[in-house]
């Protein structure tokens, strides 16, 4: 049965002498898109906390209020689900970066946008990271199979190259820069922070998930990116 939604009889003795009224009954509307929702939601939570390897349908059907049977019906297996996972997030982050609208701005503005973008993106959404450390453990093996990131990542793409070719026209950055390096290099430098965080901290001690130290690397980061494209 569907998580809770199956119907629920209600009854109670009447207490009088003349025949027991019908027992009330309570319906719960089948919503199969608002089940499929939250075992994506808890499947994410999990896969993100204990990676594709560590992670339990059991459990992320107890989180998601639903049952195993119904996560097969709905994705197939647990490889199925990490995938349809991973094509969300990487949706996601593709999606959010199209509405910043850069094709508007001036190429260096435009850049220096996309950097910190991707930086608060990855401090709002650490699961992303997370999920795709686990995915690379796997050697992509998911990514592989997924239409959909290949089609998302090519807009992202080309939108980095216009924004190059851009800033080429204008004088404002130098010719030959590749925008698939470029994309490598903004998610890296954000990437390889976060990640190390922890390590960092004690390495270079200095709390680097404090205030000013998020500020400085943002700063850092933007600068970096710019002084690279500059003509």
């Amino acid at each position: 049965m569907e998580d809770g939604s199956e119907n629920e009889t209600l009854s109670r003795e009447t207490g009088y002498a003349e025949p027991a009224e019908k027992p009330a009954t309570k319906t719960r509307t089948r919503d199969p898109e608002a089940t499929k929702a939250r075992i994506l939601l808890a499947a994410k939570r999990e896969f993100a906390r204990n990676g594709f390897g560590g992670a339990r349908v059991d459990d992320i059907a107890a989180k998601a209020s639903a049952n195993k049977r119904m996560i097969y019906h709905y994705f197939g297996s647990k490889e199925d689900l990490f995938q349809t996972v991973l094509e969300e997030a990487y949706v996601d982050i593709r999606s959010a970066e199209q509405k910043l609208n850069l094709d508007h701005l001036d190429p260096p503005e435009a850049l220096a946008r996309l950097v910190r973008f991707t930086w608060d993106y990855y401090l709002r959404n650490p699961e992303f990271l997370t999920l795709v450390n686990s995915e690379n453990l796997h050697r992509a093996k998911h990514l592989k199979k997924s239409e959909v990131v290949k089609v998302v990542s090519r807009k992202f793409v080309g939108m980095v190259a216009d924004i190059l070719d851009r800033g080429v026209a204008s004088g404002a950055f130098r010719e030959g820069v590749s925008p698939v390096q470029l994309n490598i290099t903004i998610a890296a430098i954000s990437y390889y922070y976060l990640t190390n965080r922890f390590t960092g901290s004690i390495v270079f001690e200095r709390d680097l998930m404090a205030k000013e130290a998020l500020a400085e690397r943002i700063h850092f980061n933007i600068d970096t990116i710019l002084r690279l494209v500059a003509r």
